[in-house]
């Protein structure tokens, strides 16, 4: 052993070589700066002298000041040669998106700590002698970058190579497959075959990491993404990188599983193929979909959403960016909320109950003999108290307006009893208890139209005392037992009810009125906190479905009322005036854009290249092109 081997480290680094510019003043080349630090020792201090005037000479060296702000408050600086003027602090590739500059990156997220360890985005800076990484360095003043020149482009290539060293490049049989940062960047950056002589590294090719999560380890391209989620988002730390070197590898904690409520958010995070989900593994091509701006429905928190559709099925949400309600996230409860979109939907309407006995033919009528059985049975009731009116606070405020407008006016109401689904658990960040996405909205509104608010228990127990022998249902989702309230709704005398989807209750309804849900309209909800928010159309509803507004349009016009809306626009226009929260609301301006900040996430591709959400119009033709 040396005397070396057992010295402590001082921090110091190795002695630079001969001629190396260093901090050490023996190594200094060049005068010595004119104001040495306060206490400095120098082996040849300076000697005073004259100029032949006899005043001091002035220094003629040393740092070079620093260059005044163009912009006060504001860094300048110019990007491909176009000036740029950000907040301080800004890092280059967000400063490039704003000038058409794109500098490619996988290990950034401008929602995450700066990890910088995938190297792609390098690019040259003037202010340094070697490239620099552009997610982690803030821009200077003055600073001069170039993303396009051809040392960087090498850089790129190398990069795209080295990454690809060991994938599998498996893209046949990829989920990722259209929407992967991956096969974006090698058709623009790269684009070579590649030169490794022999076979690749091998990992575990499916993984399954929790109950939501499976992971293919030989696509991982170790940019930390999904580890920084849940260190950072989710609070709830179970990735970890285990290994060295090219047998490097993302995988849960010895004796834990990934089962956090945010975990398929690592999968919208992932630029890759790595991380799938097990929900929407090899259900669609991406390239097949098209992409809706929505709201999340499983709770009342209303994260904003994109709905991926094909035909006329939803196949998953992801997240849309909201600053004031999600961020970037949504919770895996909410996310998988979508499949009441698709299983078990009322498609058509019926008159008169179903026992339900094997064999027994459903009394299927048109829509016009729907309405009009409908409207009899109604229009004896009109203004009597056995008559009761329960609304669903998953109906939009369109719905909701138009339904409530038609009890309070027409059937003369002025109690309404709310239903919807039964409260559930909630969590530390997005999911909240209350799992209706429009309660606030359906308090507004009744308040609006001066109608009182009545609680589900409250129907139950007039139910049992036989003071109401007759229900008009907006909706039919109910907090409590649904087959003791089946029970209940199959005394009654008349049980007119709009619904989404079959249930033990709607089988009681004697006249049923299948409505259409959320992605198959437009409209608006009011989250929690009381933020209006506004969804778009993705497809047209399936089978005999129309709005749950123009359901109470056609019973308004029935039983002689006045009702000329022809969509949620004119619902909107003509009654929203009644409710004081939605006065400063403008309907048109606040329809969500179709369109993502580009960078963060991809939307579905289009294979014949139009813009996704716009590729069908009309009713759908087999597998939605």
């Amino acid at each position: 052993m040396s005397d070396n081997d057992t010295k402590k480290p001082t921090g110091d680094a190795q002695p630079p070589p001969k001629g190396a510019p260093t901090d050490t003043p023996a190594a200094k080349i060049g005068p010595e700066p004119s104001n040495p630090p306060a206490g400095a020792k120098l082996d040849n201090p300076p000697v005073a002298h004259s100029g032949p005037t006899g005043t001091p000479k002035p220094p003629t060296s040393g740092p070079p000041p620093k260059p005044a702000p163009k912009n006060p408050g504001f860094v300048t600086c110019t990007i491909d040669g176009k000036e740029v003027v950000v907040k301080p602090g800004t890092n280059m590739i967000e400063a490039a998106k704003t000038v058409g500059s794109e500098i490619p990156y996988y290990c950034y997220h401008p929602r995450l700590s700066i990890a910088a360890n995938c190297r792609i985005c390098l690019i040259e800076a003037s202010n340094a002698p070697k490239l620099v990484p552009a997610c982690q360095t803030p821009l200077a003043e003055g600073v001069v970058v170039k993303t396009t020149t051809p040392k960087v482009k090498e850089q790129q290539r190398s990069i795209m190579e080295f990454l690809l060293l060991n994938h599998p490049v498996d893209c046949s049989i990829c989920d990722q497959a259209g929407e992967c940062k991956l096969q974006d960047y090698y058709m623009k950056y790269d684009y070579r075959p590649s030169r490794l002589e022999g076979g690749k590294i091998l990992k575990n090719k499916r993984k399954v990491l929790g109950p939501r999560v499976v992971l293919d380890q030989e696509r991982c391209i170790m940019c930390t993404r999904c580890v920084r989620v849940m260190n950072e988002v989710a609070k709830e730390p179970q990735l970890g990188v285990f290994g060295r070197g090219s047998h490097e590898r993302i995988d849960v904690f010895p004796g834990s599983e990934l089962d956090s409520n945010y975990s398929l958010n690592t999968v919208d995070v992932c630029p890759v193929g790595a991380l799938l989900s097990r929900d929407f593994r090899f259900k669609a091509r991406s390239w097949f979909l098209s992409a809706t701006p929505s709201v999340c429905t499983g709770c009342s928190r209303g994260c904003n959403t994109y709905a991926d559709w094909m035909s006329q099925d939803t196949y998953r949400y992801r997240p849309r960016e909201n600053e004031a309600v999600n961020k970037s996230w949504l919770c895996d409860q909410g996310r998988l909320s979508y499949k009441y979109l698709n299983l078990g939907r009322a498609l058509r309407p019926q008159v008169g109950r179903r026992a339900g006995k094997a064999g027994e033919a459903e009394p299927v009528v048109t829509r016009k003999e729907a309405v009009q059985a409908a409207g009899k049975a109604l229009k004896a009731l009109v203004g009597s108290a056995q008559l009761a009116v329960l609304a669903s606070p998953l109906l939009s405020n369109e719905d909701l307006l138009a339904g409530l407008t038609f009890a309070k006016a027409t059937l003369g109401v002025t109690t309404v009893y709310v239903g919807g689904r039964p409260q559930g658990a909630a969590d530390h960040y997005l999911m909240t208890a209350d799992k209706n996405p429009n309660r606030k909205g359906l308090e507004l509104i009744a308040q609006g139209l001066g109608l009182k608010l009545e609680s589900f228990e409250s129907l139950t127990a007039a139910l049992g005392a036989g003071r109401v022998k007759a229900l008009y249902a907006l909706g039919t989702e109910v907090p409590g037992d649904a087959e003791a309230f089946a029970q209940a709704a199959g005394r009654l005398e008349v049980f007119v009810a709009h619904a989404f989807t079959e249930s033990p209750v709607t089988a009681q309804a004697t006249v049923l009125l299948p409505a259409s849900v959320h992605v198959e309209d437009e409209g608006s909800f009011v989250q929690v906190d009381g933020l209006i928010q506004r969804f778009r159309k993705a497809y047209p509803p399936k089978g005999d479905v129309v709005p749950n507004w123009k359901w109470a349009a056609e019973l308004t016009r029935e039983l002689g009322g006045e009702a000329a809306w022809g969509s949620a626009r004119d619902v909107w226009r003509e009654l929203a005036g009644k409710v004081a929260a939605f006065a400063e609301f403008n309907w048109d301006k606040a329809s969500p854009p179709d369109r993502e900040k580009p960078g963060i996430n991809p939307l579905p591709s289009a294979s014949d290249g139009r813009p996704p959400g716009y590729r069908e119009f009309g009713t759908p033709r087999v597998r939605g092109i």
